[in-house]
């Protein structure tokens, strides 16, 4: 008999919203799931600069689970909207315990998909201690041969249409170096120039990250603020490799023995390559590695959904 695919929870609101100013200008935006008091968990949005969303939610038993959810720097319901100052891996890092010092909890389960699964490999090895059980999906360890493989060549490759139109806002003796290109244009005085760039470099990542395409996706990232804070804030720290030593996610996986935990990943996922969850699964050996056949990168592809939810359900006891 075949089993039958997980899918999303219900649609929950929040129970409790509010603002939390941590410093360096930044104000950003959180809000809690499920049943206070319960299991708790945070979820880390990819981007950066993607914000959290109400799918989101959606991905734990509200009964079984307290979980926290929070628009990174500069992107979503944050403030400043597309601020790049103080904004580094290390300041979201710092964000996370002041988030768990506000939610009053020792420990957390902590779950994290693309640009958030690196995030939560950066925050577990920062603090393992705080860390219950760690979920990743879409693995990307912000290696150079990553970001050359999406915005330079390789997906370009396998998406030539989709490539047009991502390199058309830059001149051809310029696209030698695409994310360097973009951070002049996206970063400079001329706000139309901002607009006209972020969306081309949103709309290149919405088009790309699912198997098969997902016109709502698209579309999704052709909106003018949230390109402008997704393509300046993602091209910021893509530019600076995440303020990671090159390897050090790897590298650092050894401070994950001991902490249980899921990668799920697809076979077909183009801006992150299978390559590096399988090599993150190969040092953190605490951790199962689901390779989801049919499937690209986006957390709403059926066979990661379910694999992502079996894994919420099981850390929370429930059969």
């Amino acid at each position: 008999m075949t089993e039958v695919l997980r899918t999303f929870y219900p649609e929950i609101e929040p129970y409790e919203s509010g603002h939390l100013d941590v410093g360096d200008g930044h104000v950003i935006y959180w809000e809690r799931v499920g049943t206070r008091g319960a299991k708790p968990a945070v979820i880390l949005h990819g981007g950066p600069g993607g914000g959290c969303t109400p799918a989101q939610r959606r991905m734990y038993d509200s009964a079984l689970y307290d979980v926290l959810l929070f628009d990174q720097r500069g992107c979503g319901r944050s403030t400043p909207h597309a601020s790049l100052d103080a904004n580094t891996t290390w300041h979201l890092v710092a964000d996370i315990e002041r988030l768990r010092d506000l939610m009053g909890v020792d420990k957390w389960q902590v779950f994290g998909g693309s640009w958030g699964s690196t995030l939560a490999l950066a925050y577990a090895e920062t603090h393992p201690e705080r860390v219950t059980e760690l979920l990743v999906r879409g693995i990307y360890t912000l290696t150079r041969p990553e970001l050359d493989w999406y915005y330079q060549f390789g997906v370009s490759e396998m998406f030539p249409d989709k490539w047009e139109a991502f390199v058309a806002p830059i001149p051809e003796n310029e696209r030698h170096e695409m994310m360097a290109a973009y951070h002049r244009r996206l970063t400079g005085p001329d706000m139309a120039e901002q607009i006209r760039c972020a969306k081309a470099w949103s709309v290149w990542e919405g088009s790309t990250i699912t198997l098969l395409p997902d016109p709502h996706l698209t579309s999704s990232h052709d909106d003018d603020r949230f390109a402008l804070a997704f393509s300046r804030i993602e091209n910021h720290y893509f530019m600076n490799a995440g303020w990671l030593e090159d390897g050090q996610l790897l590298r650092d996986a050894v401070k994950l023995k001991g902490i249980p935990g899921v990668i799920v990943h697809g076979r077909y996922d183009m801006p992150c390559p299978l390559k590096y969850a399988w090599q993150l699964s190969k040092v953190w050996t605490d951790a199962e590695l689901h390779i989801i056949e049919g499937a690209g990168h986006a957390m709403s592809e059926p066979g990661i959904t379910d694999q992502l939810i079996r894994a919420t359900d099981r850390f929370a006891g429930k059969v």
